[in-house]
């Protein structure tokens, strides 16, 4: 594939803001070149008209409510864990409609989190994971709505936002 799409979940802006502020401080700079993210999907064909249309038809929603429910060292990085029944529910709608384009990452049970550090050492990862850890306090995060990405190996650039249907 010559163009991949990426597909996030976006967060309320109080919450954007505060996890790109962690990304920012964390990340080492020179490989840091995204806001905070929730993805979804990591690697669709761009330019498919059934990949627009299941996400037009998937953001006919209400916002769901995320919960940050944990923070997880994972080797060279830390993330936020999220847990979300409704997220889960709709990423499983969306692996079968995007199934003939999915690789083997994007078949998998979605494991939802906010990547605040990673290409570091396991060291200097389980330092941050711990003193994250000292002052955790589990949050719920507003949704508002799907986003495609284009891949640009490294940077990604934002194409389409399908927002939620606010009541």
């Amino acid at each position: 594939m010559s163009s991949i799409l990426i597909v996030t979940i976006e967060m309320e802006e109080v919450y954007q803001r505060h996890f790109s502020d962690l990304r920012r401080k964390y990340f080492p700079a020179h490989a840091n070149y995204l806001d905070a993210h929730i993805t979804l999907f990591h690697h669709l064909p761009a330019g498919e008209s059934a990949i627009t249309a299941a996400l037009e038809k998937a953001a006919q929603r209400a916002p769901m409510t995320l919960k940050v429910a944990g923070i997880v060292h994972f080797g060279n990085g830390v993330a936020y864990r999220l847990e979300s029944d409704e997220l889960q529910s709709l990423h499983a709608g969306l692996q079968q409609a995007f199934e003939p384009w999915l690789i083997r990452q994007d078949k998998q049970t979605l494991r939802p989190h906010i990547t605040v550090q990673n290409k570091v050492t396991n060291f200097k990862a389980q330092q941050l994971h711990e003193v994250l850890s000292q002052d955790f306090i589990p949050v719920e995060i507003q949704t508002t709505g799907l986003k495609t990405w284009r891949y640009l190996h490294g940077p990604w650039k934002a194409e389409k936002m399908f927002p939620f249907i606010t009541p």
